[in-house]
């Protein structure tokens, strides 16, 4: 159907949503809106859909949050009575609209017989993925747009492992959704009537209880936050980290913790920031502000929905600087192999996950302790599948996860990123350094003279529109079939093409397997040990490209970091002319 007889059937829609009809007629002079809302249904990928808020089949609203919910119950359903009694438990954020969107989810599992657990209120990501695997659930949503801006909402799901779903199962999940011709037509029942008859569940309290009991077992020396007093300022930023932060800090003996007032409550707006992304120094601005207040070790920072920590820390002039997710997780790393080493506590078969795009510092710091690091795709889902395969095939112990991209995972209670879990750990780290007399920044310091300078960086290109895809799809192309020999005058020593699962070793022009999943990627190694990687983003019409380097000092790695940036967007932006 042309997208203009699609406008028109929502427009003559007799039951449509009061809202979404005014909006509907407010477009109806300008066909250029009209063209952009209707021309395509917005797409259900691999992570679930984000999008922006309003009406029309490329938005986010009750009847396309209908839509991919009832391809979700389909799914469900296909599996049996067992799995829709097990249910869907739905977690939703602070967003315009997540709450409503949550109900209309219920609604609809529900009125296709799937029990479902909705919260009372928000609720962070990782602790809906703690909740699947607590109910015994057979998967999960979460209502969120993570850190997108305020004009984004979005579907995220989750399968009965706690873990966003995988390729195999999204595809199957995906199929159902592309089966539904029209969202208006799918009817949900009363909300009352569903929760009368037990298909709707409202969880809370005990779900925060049973959560927070697993964060107390995270501290390695539980009795530093008594031993040193550690200043902190938390700002969720407007989302659901505040009560989860701060409940578990305060249980665990951390008094001296500061709250952005500002930015404490829930505001779908974001209305003290430009993004409420804490990989932003702006997004810290008011608790930069008030740490200096405060005189604060440690400024801590979750996304509204909370599966992301930013931090800030001093450095040596006394001014905050915000560390990298590579940064963070090098700390974060660093302390917990060598405590549990020290401990007597460090598993022979301990293993740390990674993304392909995440530091190669990872790797060093695990292989001093004689422990293996694994990469894995983009994405945590693919760190979450190693974890089911470590607890299947008892081939390695699971330690830690992250990816560059500010997300951590300590214990394996979630199986997504869990921005609650790694603020607990950062204090630890801080007041662990604190104890010994350094700040937390002086800690990093240490970990680069250990192992060395590493340092990374991150460029884009966004390229909208159907000309932008093929802009995108030529760079990778291009760059597929005819390589640069080298970058920043260091010669490119090994490629590795993702999409056909081929390592090219250039040295010995010998060819080995990548064993991971096909992906659209490309990553490219050079002979100082520098790392470059392309990738198309997932969620944004971007694509996006990774740098790694490696020097003897933060001087050296910032010429090496800069050099080749420089000298390899020169080429991308020649081929795109």
């Amino acid at each position: 159907m042309h997208w203009k007889d699609v406008y028109r059937s929502w427009s003559d829609y007799k039951d449509m949503d009061e809202e979404l009809a005014s909006a509907l007629k407010q477009m109806s002079n300008d066909e250029n809106k009209i063209e952009d809302a209707f021309y395509k249904n917005l797409e259900f990928g691999t992570g679930g859909m984000r999008g922006e808020l309003g009406a029309g089949t490329n938005r986010i609203n009750i009847y396309t949050i209908r839509k991919a919910t009832a391809g979700l119950a389909g799914y469900v359903d296909s599996f049996g009575a067992e799995a829709k009694q097990r249910g869907v438990v739905i977690a939703f954020d602070s967003r315009h609209k997540s709450a409503q969107f949550a109900m209309e989810a219920a609604k609809t599992l529900a009125t296709n017989g799937i029990k479902a657990y909705l919260f009372d209120e928000l609720r962070p990501t990782p602790e809906l993925s703690f909740a699947v695997r607590e109910l015994h659930a057979f998967a999960g949503i979460v209502i969120t747009a993570s850190h997108n801006p305020a004009e984004y909402n979005g579907f995220k799901v989750y399968g009965k492992d706690g873990a966003q779903l995988g390729p195999e199962a999204a595809d199957v999940v995906i199929s159902f959704v592309n089966k539904i011709d029209d969202e208006l037509q799918i009817q949900v029942n009363d909300e009352d009537t569903l929760k009368q008859n037990g298909l709707i569940t409202i969880i809370g309290k005990e779900i925060d209880a049973a959560y927070n009991n697993r964060l107390l077992t995270l501290p390695l020396n539980p009795s530093l936050p008594n031993e040193t007093e550690v200043s902190i300022v938390f700002t969720p930023l407007h989302g659901s980290g505040n009560k989860p932060v701060r409940r578990a800090l305060s249980d665990l003996g951390y008094r001296n913790v500061h709250i952005v007032k500002e930015q404490e409550q829930p505001d779908p707006d974001f209305s003290t920031v430009a993004s409420p992304n804490p990989e932003e120094r702006a997004a810290f601005e008011m608790a930069i502000n008030l740490g200096r207040q405060a005189g604060a070790d440690l400024l801590l920072a979750t996304d509204p929905d909370a599966d992301r920590l930013g931090i800030a820390v001093k450095n040596n002039t006394g001014d905050y600087i915000l560390l990298t997710g590579n940064q963070t997780g090098a700390l974060l790393l660093e302390y917990l192999l060598s405590q549990q080493q020290e401990q007597g506590k460090l598993p022979s078969n301990g293993a740390v996950l990674k993304t392909i795009v995440t530091s190669e510092i990872g790797r060093a710091i695990s292989e001093s302790y004689g422990l293996q690091t694994i990469d894995v795709l983009t994405g945590f889902k693919y760190i979450a599948e190693k974890i089911n395969s470590f607890n299947e095939t008892g081939e390695h112990s699971f330690l830690f996860g992250y990816e560059e991209s500010y997300g951590y995972l300590i214990k394996d209670f979630a199986r997504d990123k869990d921005a609650i879990q790694a603020a607990i750990l950062a204090a630890e780290v801080c007041a662990y350094y604190k104890k010994k007399g350094k700040t937390m920044y002086e800690g990093l310091l240490e970990v680069f003279a250990k192992y060395g300078f590493y340092l990374e960086g991150l460029q884009s290109l966004t390229l909208k529109g159907i000309e932008g895809s093929r802009k995108i799809t030529g760079i990778l192309n291009e760059m597929r079939e005819n390589p640069p020999q080298q970058i920043a005058s260091q010669k490119i020593i090994t490629i590795e093409d993702y999409n056909t699962r081929i390592r090219h070793d250039l040295v010995s022009n010998t060819e080995g397997q990548i064993t991971l999943p096909a992906s659209n990627v490309l990553k490219y190694f050079l002979e100082d040990d520098t790392w470059v990687c392309l990738r198309p983003s997932g969620t944004e019409p971007k694509i996006k490209f990774y740098f790694g380097v490696r020097g003897s000092s933060m001087a050296e790695a910032e010429k090496k970091l800069a050099a080749a940036i420089d000298d390899f967007m020169k080429h991308i932006n020649q081929l795109i002319g």
